[in-house]
Protein backbone atom coordinates (compact mmCIF):
# COMPACT_ATOMS: atom_id res chain seq x y z
CA UNK A 1 0.00 0.00 0.00
CA UNK A 2 1.52 3.50 -1.18
CA UNK A 3 1.24 5.95 1.46
CA UNK A 4 0.38 9.68 0.24
CA UNK A 5 3.47 11.69 0.38
CA UNK A 6 2.12 15.32 1.88
CA UNK A 7 5.13 16.99 3.42
CA UNK A 8 6.79 19.51 2.28
CA UNK A 9 9.28 18.64 0.61
CA UNK A 10 7.96 15.30 -0.30
CA UNK A 11 9.80 12.60 1.29
CA UNK A 12 9.82 10.99 -2.47
CA UNK A 13 11.80 13.48 -3.81
CA UNK A 14 14.79 13.99 -0.90
CA UNK A 15 17.98 12.45 -2.09
CA UNK A 16 19.04 9.02 -1.00
CA UNK A 17 20.72 9.77 2.15
CA UNK A 18 17.75 12.10 3.49
CA UNK A 19 15.65 9.07 3.22
CA UNK A 20 18.20 7.04 5.04
CA UNK A 21 18.81 9.50 8.00
CA UNK A 22 14.64 9.60 8.11
CA UNK A 23 14.79 5.34 8.82
CA UNK A 24 18.11 5.73 10.72
CA UNK A 25 16.20 7.85 12.95
CA UNK A 26 12.71 7.22 13.47
CA UNK A 27 12.20 8.87 17.10
CA UNK A 28 12.94 12.34 15.27
CA UNK A 29 9.72 11.95 12.73
CA UNK A 30 6.66 11.15 12.84
CA UNK A 31 5.05 7.34 12.07
CA UNK A 32 3.86 8.09 8.38
CA UNK A 33 7.29 10.06 7.06
CA UNK A 34 9.11 6.93 8.23
CA UNK A 35 6.76 4.53 6.44
CA UNK A 36 7.30 6.22 3.65
CA UNK A 37 10.81 6.51 3.64
CA UNK A 38 11.04 2.57 4.20
CA UNK A 39 8.93 2.47 1.07
CA UNK A 40 11.34 4.42 -0.59
CA UNK A 41 14.44 2.60 0.37
CA UNK A 42 12.59 -0.36 -0.86
CA UNK A 43 11.64 1.11 -4.14
CA UNK A 44 14.94 2.48 -4.52
CA UNK A 45 17.13 -0.50 -3.33
CA UNK A 46 19.00 1.21 -1.07
CA UNK A 47 21.39 -0.97 0.51
CA UNK A 48 21.36 -1.71 4.26
CA UNK A 49 24.96 -0.69 4.66
CA UNK A 50 23.97 3.39 4.01
CA UNK A 51 21.21 3.03 6.61
CA UNK A 52 23.82 2.02 9.42
CA UNK A 53 26.23 4.78 7.85
CA UNK A 54 23.72 7.52 7.78
CA UNK A 55 22.37 5.76 11.55
CA UNK A 56 26.01 5.92 13.02
CA UNK A 57 26.81 9.56 12.43
CA UNK A 58 22.82 10.68 13.62
CA UNK A 59 24.30 9.15 16.66
CA UNK A 60 27.45 10.44 16.82
CA UNK A 61 26.05 14.19 15.79
CA UNK A 62 23.52 13.66 18.66
CA UNK A 63 26.37 12.55 21.27
CA UNK A 64 28.17 15.50 20.20
CA UNK A 65 25.32 17.76 20.73
CA UNK A 66 25.11 16.57 24.17
CA UNK A 67 28.42 16.86 25.20
CA UNK A 68 28.00 20.27 24.00
CA UNK A 69 25.41 21.13 26.34
CA UNK A 70 26.43 19.09 29.17
CA UNK A 71 29.76 20.93 28.79
CA UNK A 72 28.34 24.68 28.78
CA UNK A 73 29.01 27.02 31.40
CA UNK A 74 27.30 29.99 32.53
CA UNK A 75 28.74 32.86 30.80
CA UNK A 76 27.10 35.53 33.27
CA UNK A 77 29.01 38.90 31.15
CA UNK A 78 29.53 39.69 27.51
CA UNK A 79 31.94 41.87 25.81
CA UNK A 80 29.92 42.05 22.76
CA UNK A 81 29.31 46.30 22.35
CA UNK A 82 25.32 46.00 21.07
CA UNK A 83 24.34 43.93 24.43
CA UNK A 84 24.29 45.44 27.81
CA UNK A 85 27.81 44.14 29.64
CA UNK A 86 25.67 41.72 31.74
CA UNK A 87 23.69 38.82 30.42
CA UNK A 88 20.30 39.16 32.46
CA UNK A 89 18.78 36.20 30.82
CA UNK A 90 21.30 34.05 32.10
CA UNK A 91 21.21 35.22 35.29
CA UNK A 92 18.08 35.04 35.66
CA UNK A 93 18.27 31.29 34.35
CA UNK A 94 21.10 30.60 37.19
CA UNK A 95 18.80 31.93 39.70
CA UNK A 96 14.76 31.12 38.65
CA UNK A 97 15.54 27.53 36.25
CA UNK A 98 14.83 24.26 37.96
CA UNK A 99 15.23 21.76 35.44
CA UNK A 100 18.92 22.19 33.75
CA UNK A 101 20.03 19.05 35.04
CA UNK A 102 16.94 17.31 33.18
CA UNK A 103 17.54 19.63 29.68
CA UNK A 104 20.93 18.32 29.84
CA UNK A 105 22.92 20.95 30.89
CA UNK A 106 25.08 18.97 33.71
CA UNK A 107 27.68 21.38 34.24
CA UNK A 108 25.57 24.14 34.57
CA UNK A 109 23.36 21.91 36.90
CA UNK A 110 26.08 21.37 39.51
CA UNK A 111 27.12 24.98 39.47
CA UNK A 112 23.71 26.55 40.13
CA UNK A 113 23.54 23.39 42.98
CA UNK A 114 26.52 24.93 44.02
CA UNK A 115 26.29 28.89 44.27
CA UNK A 116 22.47 29.30 44.11
CA UNK A 117 22.40 28.83 48.12
CA UNK A 118 25.51 31.45 48.72
CA UNK A 119 24.43 33.96 46.42
CA UNK A 120 20.63 34.10 47.84
CA UNK A 121 22.06 34.15 51.40
CA UNK A 122 23.60 37.22 50.15
CA UNK A 123 20.55 38.62 48.71
CA UNK A 124 18.20 38.09 51.54
CA UNK A 125 21.55 39.59 54.22
CA UNK A 126 21.64 42.67 51.78
CA UNK A 127 17.89 42.91 52.09
CA UNK A 128 17.67 42.97 55.89
CA UNK A 129 20.49 44.99 56.19
CA UNK A 130 19.14 47.95 53.95
CA UNK A 131 15.53 47.15 54.98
Amino acid sequence: MILTDDFKPPIRSRSNKEIASIVASPHKWNEKAVKIAQEEIIIRKIEAKEIRQVRYLENKKERIEASKLANEKFSFFTLAPEQAFIDWSEVFLFLFSWELEKDGYTKKAAFQRYYRPVVLLVFVILFFFFW
